[in-house]
């Protein structure tokens, strides 16, 4: 039956919502508004006239002192060894070869920290909401302390005061004969991809692919019908696949394992200390915060929704699971993704314990052997900025999709 209005009339459906359109150009009218105009136009000329100012500055600097400009030098080979590289490089590597391996290096770095301090900091954000008031005593004493201890220092605690009195290769801490570490690193397993991994791969991502595909339909199903078209646990026979390729090719997956040989270990991977004590150090220090910001969000989320969720018999997993968490989330991402450029910002830290990143290696040694400061800095910061934005790309991007009302 169509909706009436008071005087008997049909009422007219809402329109559908329509975001805000950004408002277009148009030229100030009233002094007021030209007063307000003049003093932009004022402003962003002054910063335009600045930056000239320095460009000529510099342009005049570098001619008094013969410095020639350009990129040129990353094609120039580079001449020094560098401790951890992810990628094939020696000495006779280009300059451009060695900004890749500090890139790649500060990358996983900050990816590793951003994974462990966001796991680590949920943890400990729920444990300060929890009943037991020890355990919410332990979380708000673990996140008082390391939030006011400077970063530095607290590298400085893990490299020299917990790494460095590691035992010798051959008193090495085993972790079930497969994983040793001492002083000189962590050895660890080495994956080698034989013929027909690349199959196997393809068939895995495959399978998983049609595993969300069916589990959402499986869930729509639910929904609408309130039955499942098959069994959650069906899924387990899309393993069948990859297991049959595995089988096929022989598994084509060998793992190069460490070794005591002499007064070290040979073969399988190694992370240097330095790295092992900026992962623990960021990990550690990111999630002090991250666990402050997930307290804020779960706080945030009305305590009537949680009343209510008990009151139809839902279990405290399953209201943190389909209420808690997703609400707070919208709360949770925007600083979150603040904190996770943080992070990445802190990385550059590792120059003090002397660990290969962007900052120590491209920033100190390539700009003291080419004499180019100002192609450098630029380079390096580019870099940083770049993978920056790649980080608030992506937050922004989960952002909107916890968002009631998509823009």
């Amino acid at each position: 039956m169509p909706a009436t209005s008071q005087d008997g009339g049909h009422a007219s459906p809402c329109p559908p919502y329509k975001p805000p359109q950004r408002p277009r150009f148009a030229w100030p009218r009233g002094a007021a508004a030209w007063r307000a105009f003049l003093i932009q136009a004022a402003v962003l000329i002054a910063i335009a006239a600045f930056a000239a100012w320095i460009a000529h500055n510099v342009v005049v600097n570098m001619a008094r002192l013969n410095i020639n400009a350009g990129f040129s030098f990353l094609a120039r080979p580079a001449g020094f060894e560098i401790a951890q590289k992810l990628i094939p490089y020696t000495e006779t590597s280009s300059y451009f070869r060695v900004f890749l391996v500090a890139l790649i290096n500060t990358v996983v770095l900050t990816a590793i920290a951003i994974l462990f301090a966001t796991v680590l900091g949920f943890i400990i954000g729920l444990a300060r909401l929890s009943g037991n008031q020890l355990v919410a005593g332990v979380a708000g004493g673990y996140v008082a302390i390391v939030r006011n201890v400077p970063l530095l220092l607290q590298l400085f605690y893990w490299y020299f005061a917990v790494l460095r009195p590691l035992p010798n290769p051959r008193q090495s801490l085993s972790f079930l004969g497969v994983a040793f570490l001492n002083k000189r690193g962590l050895f660890l397993p080495y994956p080698l991809f034989e013929p027909g991994f690349g199959t196997l791969a393809l068939t895995a991502l495959v399978m998983i692919i049609a595993a969300a595909w069916l589990w959402r339909l499986n869930r729509q199903a639910r929904i609408r019908a309130g039955v499942p078209l098959f069994h959650p646990l069906a899924l387990a026979l899309l393993l069948l696949a990859p297991l049959a390729v595995a089988w096929l090719y022989d598994f084509p997956l060998r793992f190069d394992l460490p070794a005591l040989s002499g007064f070290n270990f040979s073969g399988g991977m190694t992370v240097i200390p330095e790295f092992v004590a900026m992962a623990l150090a960021l990990s550690l220090y990111g999630a002090a915060y991250i666990a402050e910001i997930v307290r804020a969000g779960v706080r945030a989320v009305p305590a009537g929704q949680i009343d209510a969720a008990r009151a139809l018999g839902l279990r405290d997993g399953a209201i943190n699971r389909l209420i808690v968490i997703p609400q707070a989330l919208r709360v949770i991402l925007p600083p979150l993704g603040t904190q996770y450029i943080v992070l990445l910002k802190n990385s550059s830290l590792a120059a003090a314990i002397a660990y290969p990143d962007l900052m120590l290696v491209f920033a100190g040694t390539v700009l003291n052997q080419t004499g180019q400061p100002l192609e450098v800095m630029v380079i390096t910061m580019a870099s940083y900025a770049l993978i920056g934005f790649a980080i608030a790309a992506v937050v922004n991007l989960a952002n909107r999709r916890v968002q009631l009302v998509e823009r």
